[in-house]
């Protein structure tokens, strides 16, 4: 309990910056390690089964933080945009894993990263932030890479692409329903995903029902869950300790850690559009944090 106490109280400050990153990198590379697991998983039961034992392992290594926080969640600010955020969660992880089943991991990961692009694009339709000429350009060189990446053609447009990009959305549609949620503490936020998601893997194991795990598969079951746990409160902490500014953009490494274990665990190597069409996703995105960070520092300080 100690490492979560540590990963769930506020910066300190001395090296906040470092730690920070070298938190943002550790959670990247536990959310890779967990899709890995959870790819693994689904290669053999049903989506719905992995969603809802991971989602009870995760809330077993929160149930200490939600036990100490309770008091959160006797009064939630905005409750329908709550309920809506928690569907669209459980959706996305859904989604995500049934790409998985017939993709790479790799490549999944790359369309998952166009994230960014639908926040700023959303942020100007929902939210009315303003996009500059330079900023639509490089969305549009953005989408660039992910059509490089999707190669879209009658043999290429599969649906499990299209269902990889739909996850990317709905991640993109997460990140914008939160800025309406600033006053819900972020233990919160995790605790409804991982109660939405137990939720949808209860429900779309209907059909098929239980297959009862081999022994050594309620490890990978249980790890998967806990893992993502873990590189949830990592996440938050990092961002209690540096500016999102800082720190998000290390979130890119992922798709290095998700070819590595790609590679390693089922032997998939990303094809050249896919890394060519990943390197323009990245690069776009990149460039958008690093102008906000820059646009940021250049506003007067109050």
């Amino acid at each position: 309990m100690g490492l979560l106490r540590k990963l769930s109280t506020g910066p300190g400050d001395h090296g906040a910056h470092g730690a920070g990153i070298a938190l943002m990198l550790l959670a990247m590379l536990a959310f890779s390690f967990g899709d890995a697991l959870g790819k693994k998983v689904v290669a053999t039961y049903p989506v719905g089964e992995l969603l809802l034992l991971r989602a009870i392992a995760g809330l077993i290594v929160l149930a200490p933080l939600i036990w100490r926080q309770r008091a959160a969640f006797r009064s939630l600010e905005r409750p329908g945009l709550q309920l809506l955020r928690t569907l669209i969660a459980a959706c996305e992880v859904a989604a995500f894993f049934i790409a998985t089943i017939y993709l790479p991991l790799a490549d999944v990961i790359t369309f998952y990263l166009a994230s960014a692009l639908f926040v700023s694009v959303g942020a100007a339709l929902f939210l009315g932030e303003r996009i500059d000429r330079t900023r639509a350009v490089v969305i549009v060189v953005g989408f660039g890479g992910v059509l490089i990446a999707l190669q879209p053609s009658p043999q290429t447009m599969t649906w499990p692409a299209l269902i990889a990009i739909l996850a990317s959305v709905l991640f993109a549609a997460l990140l914008l329903i939160t800025r309406f949620l600033r006053q819900t503490p972020a233990m919160v936020l995790a605790s409804q995903q991982f109660i939405g998601t137990a939720l949808l893997g209860a429900v779309l194991m209907a059909p098929s029902g239980w297959m009862t795990p081999a022994p050594v598969d309620w490890l990978w079951f249980g790890l998967a869950g806990i893992v993502s746990a873990v590189a949830l409160l990592c996440v938050n902490r990092s961002l209690g300790l540096a500016p999102a500014s800082v720190v998000v953009p290390y979130q890119y490494t992922m798709i290095i850690f998700a070819a590595a274990f790609g590679w390693l665990v089922f032997g998939d190597v990303p094809t050249l559009p896919t890394v060519i069409g990943g390197a323009v996703i990245i690069g776009a995105g990149l460039f958008l944090a690093l102008r906000d960070r820059s646009t940021r520092s250049e506003e007067p300080k109050a």
